[in-house]
């Protein structure tokens, strides 16, 4: 159990995917008596490029929203831990960044890993809506989104605002067997669990069972199953920054609008109308399942869903409906 003057290294690591069940393992886990998970989901610490510019949102932030740059202050984040409980880390950069398995292993070479993973057209999906959600995806549709890979690859088509361009390749997401390869290089199997998303939708108790029983506590104590982050659309992407502007404080406008309002009402009120207003506003129902496209992503990845059958010895061929296709 690797320590450094402030705090830990965690002792396992939710490495992702995202909207794969993620957030409710992070959430039914930390209820655990022994087990400590920071309250700042997603640090991102070993998945950061270090030559990220100053003001980047791809580090990693403490309860005070303190940016970590050094292991000392990521570290800082477990500090509350009691000795005997184990120590974790969600993040789901970690698992698609090429770098992060290595980083992991020099850092904590005892670490257990906890993987995963989705059928890839759901997925993509989900994680596009979810990217448009954050406001870093400006591009709503799926398809468009997709056709823009080779030119965002060349660094062109970037947004802006985007502090993780490598994160809009949609596709180097679902190349399982590579980021699993990648951690099985630097870490003994027995340390590596790789859980299926239906597996953890059709009965989240007795996965959150298995992974007690991964981390070596004791997985009879009770579980509280935790709802997963619902999926949602975005009604308009500028309206959402104009929002999130200011909410942060961003120029004198915003400062301007966020003084009024605190002005005019009470905290009751800004929490209770304005906010779930602010929501309604820019946040809807997400579009409806486009059945070509996801029947063209499922012809796309065969592959590599045949190639993850193979690799972890499981028919998710089957499982996910790729064996009928045409």
């Amino acid at each position: 159990m690797e320590r450094t003057s402030r705090g830990r290294v965690p002792d396992f690591f939710i490495v992702g995917h995202a909207k794969s069940g993620t957030t409710a393992l992070y959430e039914m886990l930390r209820r655990h008596p022994q087990i400590f998970m920071s309250d700042v989901k997603e640090p991102q610490f070993f998945a950061r490029n270090p030559r990220q510019p100053t003001g980047s949102r791809g580090k990693a932030f403490d309860q005070t929203g303190r940016r970590q740059e050094t292991l000392e202050q990521y570290t800082s984040l477990f500090a509350a831990a009691r000795p005997d409980q184990r120590v974790g880390d969600a993040s789901t950069f970690y698992l698609w960044t090429p770098a992060a398995p290595d980083r992991i292993a020099a850092a904590q070479p005892g670490a257990r890993i906890i993987a995963i993973l989705r059928e890839p057209a759901s997925f993509l999906r989900s994680l596009h809506l979810q990217m448009v959600q954050n406001l870093t995806e400006p591009e709503k549709d799926l398809r468009r989104a997709l056709a823009l890979e080779e030119a965002r690859r060349e660094g062109r088509e970037i947004p802006g605002n985007s502090y993780w361009p490598s994160a809009l390749i949609y596709s180097d997401r679902v190349r399982y067997v590579d980021q699993l390869r990648r951690y099985h290089a630097v870490f003994p199997s027995e340390q590596v669990l790789v859980l299926i998303y239906d597996d953890f939708r059709s009965d989240n108790e007795a996965t959150v069972r298995r992974v007690l029983r991964f981390l070596d506590v004791d997985d009879t104590a009770p579980v509280e199953v935790v709802s997963a982050n619902p999926t949602v659309g975005v009604r308009s992407v500028r309206l959402g920054r104009m929002v999130r502007a200011v909410r942060a404080g961003s120029g004198p406008v915003a400062q301007a609008v966020r003084g009024t309002v605190k002005t005019l009402t009470t905290s009751r009120i800004r929490t209770g109308v304005l906010y779930p207003a602010r929501r309604r506003l820019v946040y809807g129902e997400a579009q409806p399942v486009d059945e070509q496209l996801t029947l063209e992503l499922r012809r796309r990845f065969r592959g590599e869903v045949e190639a993850l059958s193979a690799y972890l010895d499981r028919d998710l061929v089957s499982l996910w409906g790729y064996d009928g296709l045409g």
